[in-house]
């Protein structure tokens, strides 16, 4: 079967399932695993390149109900592509993701095996966090504006799995943009940095809170940089980000 995935997540997806193979081009951005790089490129999962993957000769392409566009999918079944679509917005959505992927792909015991270890490692960290109070955490998305997350999304159900309380959880906007002035009467316990950029600018903006010590999290020097591709991307390496979500905001737990 050669397949291609529509979305970089989709591809770790099938990596992880081990049908690397069976890769025959991926979309922009798709650099894990690195084996993932040297495929032919098909466009953004927002801007597929539709030729690109029609002359490909797939017999199977998976994509996102919420990152490809409508048009672009129906052009690929319209093209005869067989097109399999995800939509996983939970944790535990993601995992029966992973597995509905090997079975339509012709592995579906790997896929029972593969969930059931992650179900294993979502459960554990439940269980060393279940009984700690749960602190108010403010993850910072963006750098410029300053913005968040509220509660219909993959970021805030990893905070609550992490035993933390999403200060944001209750705007009214998926991916509101907070002001200085709001997260000061929030007081979050913790800050958590999650963004694309990289280097000195995304360091700097840890400096940048140092200047508010009314809030809790600055004051006892609780402000943490986090890889945004751990929680940004529905695959298999969100349970490596619940992780390490969950030692930040617990290091009590005894890790």
């Amino acid at each position: 079967m050669r397949i291609v995935p529509l979305a970089p997540s989709i591809t770790e997806i099938l990596y992880f399932l081990g049908l690397g193979e069976r890769v025959v081009g991926v979309t922009t951005f798709s650099y894990y695993p690195p084996e993932a790089r040297t495929k032919p490129s098909i466009g953004s999962y927002i801007n597929l390149n539709i030729e690109r993957i029609v002359s490909l000769c797939p017999d199977l392409a998976i994509g996102t109900v919420d990152g490809n566009q409508p048009g672009s999918i129906r052009l690929l079944e319209r093209a005869g592509v067989k097109v399999y679509l995800v939509n996983p917005r939970r944790v535990s959505e993601i995992i029966d993701t992973i597995n509905k992927i090997a079975t339509v792909c012709g592995v579906p015991e790997r896929g029972i095996a593969i969930a059931n270890r992650l179900r294993q490692r979502v459960n554990w960290i439940r269980e060393k966090t279940h009984s700690l109070t749960r602190p108010r955490v403010f993850l910072q998305i963006n750098l410029r504006p300053i913005m968040s997350v509220n509660r219909n999304t993959i970021h805030n159900d990893i905070i609550r799995l992490a035993g933390g309380i999403n200060i944001t959880e209750n705007e009214p906007y998926t991916y509101p943009r907070v002001s200085i002035e709001e997260i000061i009467k929030k007081n979050p316990q913790v800050i958590i940095i999650s963004s694309m950029e990289r280097g000195g600018e995304f360091k700097r903006a840890k400096e940048e809170w140092l200047k508010w010590s009314t809030i809790s999290a600055v004051r006892h020097g609780r402000i943490y940089l986090m890889n945004s591709d751990l929680i940004d991307r529905p695959s298999p390496r969100i349970i490596d980000g619940l992780e390490q979500m969950a030692k930040i905001i617990h290091p009590e737990a005894g890790w």
